[in-house]
């Protein structure tokens, strides 16, 4: 297995988590499995971004009503 031909994220993904250079060169196989663990790594799975919009959308409230208590 080549790690140059892996996506920049998925290299980094590895640096951050060195077990998975001894699962690599034991198994090169499980190569399949990082784009999905290196999605739920950082966050880019579709639940963490739905999470992030609510997160975004009840700021935007918030700071709404900040501005309405401000405007009184």
């Amino acid at each position: 297995m080549n790690h140059l031909h892996l996506p920049p994220d998925q290299v980094l993904f590895i640096r951050y988590n060195p077990v998975w250079y001894r699962y690599l060169s034991r198994d090169p196989r499980r190569v399949d499995e990082l784009p999905e663990i290196t999605k739920e790594f950082f966050g880019r799975t579709f639940s963490h971004r739905i999470g992030k919009l609510d997160e975004n959308i009840k700021l935007v409230g918030m700071l709404m009503e900040f501005a309405e208590m401000m405007k009184d």
